[in-house]
């Protein structure tokens, strides 16, 4: 057999393995992205919403309402959306908990979400915190939050459809392919070699609320 053939069977097993070993993750991380988290823990130092999505906001809002955390952090707010109109739509009075809510508007990927909420840790010395995303998006947000701030402890709260809702609808096999993809990526740490889409004055946010 000559070496050409060889080379060639080994690059054929090779993507084959490759192939199978995409597959198989992909079906454990549809598994995990739709699995229900645990209760969260009765006190933290924060919370954290990656927004993005329908419910993660009211979520975060009524985990903070509930006094699970000292603080939030909303990261990656567009526009000129208001504390107000947050709350409107969550069907919460932010009123009360304004001084205690941080409107991140700097963040445009998850890597500048991860970028801004540790920007935001650091300011309001938080040791443990509440994160608050889709969960087929949380695999990914936690990988990226744990490389930015892996001295804290973070709780895990995904945001699930429910039925009868438009609450953070799955994304679809597709985009579920290429989050999975952007998944190993910033598992891998590859991401962070990737050019940040926001300028890094941008990921700073005030340690106080917006009106």
């Amino acid at each position: 057999m000559s070496r050409s053939r060889t080379a060639s069977g080994w690059l054929a097993a090779l993507a084959v393995a490759m192939t199978v070993a995409w597959g198989a993750g992909f079906l454990w991380f549809e598994q995990i992205a739709v699995r229900r988290a645990e209760p969260p823990p009765p006190h933290a130092d924060g919370i954290v919403a990656l927004t993005g999505g329908a419910g993660r906001v009211d979520l975060a809002l009524r985990l903070l309402a509930e006094n699970h955390a000292d603080r939030l952090l909303v990261s990656g707010i567009g526009g000129g959306t208001d504390l107000a109109t947050l709350g409107r739509l969550a069907g919460i009075d932010t009123a009360d908990l304004a001084p205690r809510i941080t409107l991140g508007r700097g963040a445009a990927s998850t890597r500048g979400n991860a970028a801004e909420t540790a920007s935001w840790v650091a300011q309001n010395r938080i040791g443990s915190l509440i994160v608050v995303t889709a969960g087929w998006h949380m695999p990914r947000a936690m990988a990226e939050l744990r490389r930015a701030m892996p001295e804290v402890r973070l709780f895990p709260q995904p945001v699930q459809p429910q039925a009868g809702t438009d609450a953070d609808h799955s994304p679809g096999v597709k985009l579920e392919m290429q989050e999975f993809t952007k998944y190993l990526l910033a598992v891998s740490g590859l991401s962070a070699w990737l050019p940040h889409r926001e300028a890094p004055s941008a990921l700073h946010p005030g340690s106080g609320s917006e009106a």
